[in-house]
């Protein structure tokens, strides 16, 4: 897929406020920090297009933009900031959920995890939780430019492992680096695919 144009449409907190139409929206979401403003920036091939951050827990809206006036890409909220306060993780929460579980449009939801860390709890339980709910889903592994090989292979299996443990069968997986754009091609034409199959339906 050819990225031809990318722009901003909309920033709310609220889902009854998205855009309205049928437009398949495939939405972004991750813990605080696992880098995906810079993977949306890689994917759009927009170096501003969502705002990056040293600090955690930038993103605290719903953020559509409109990819080639032909799908939405969501840019959500990361959950589980531990600095934002008993109130302020509530009231991101909900944002998250409420989007999750009641937007119709939502097509596929990407699970950003860091590739370089071994399987977190609150990873787990986010996607059991989306497994229970019949949230579509698939994993993208990010910051694969951070560690090797040999290491990267032995994380994933190690995340395939523990979700092996609940889950009978797992959700796709990519893998990306935005640093040196891999995973770009991959990942677009996941989408594109399932666009695809929604024009035949």
């Amino acid at each position: 897929m050819e990225i031809k144009s990318a722009r901003f449409v909309i920033s709310n907190t609220d889902v009854e406020k998205c855009p309205e139409g049928t437009v398949p929206e495939y939405a972004f979401i991750g813990r605080s920090n696992v880098g995906k403003s810079s993977l949306i920036n890689m994917l759009t091939n927009h170096k501003g297009l969502a705002m990056t951050s040293q600090k955690p827990g930038k993103t605290q809206l719903i953020n559509h933009f409109i990819i080639n006036d032909k799908w939405y890409l969501v840019d959500l909220p990361g959950y589980g900031y531990a600095q934002r306060g008993k109130a302020g993780r509530e009231s991101i929460r909900k944002i998250i959920e409420d989007y999750i579980l009641e937007r119709e449009q939502l097509t596929n939801l990407f699970v950003l995890i860091d590739c370089r860390h071994e399987p977190q709890k609150i990873d787990l339980e986010f996607m059991e939780w989306l497994g229970e709910n019949d949230i579509p889903f698939s994993i993208i592994f990010t910051k694969t430019d951070k560690i090797g090989k040999n290491k990267l292979s032995e994380n994933l299996e190690a995340y395939r492992n523990k979700m092996f443990e609940t889950w009978e069968e797992l959700p796709p997986i990519l893998v990306s680096s935005s640093e040196k754009r891999e995973g770009r091609e991959e990942i677009l034409q996941y989408i594109e695919d399932i666009n695809d199959m929604l024009r035949t339906r």
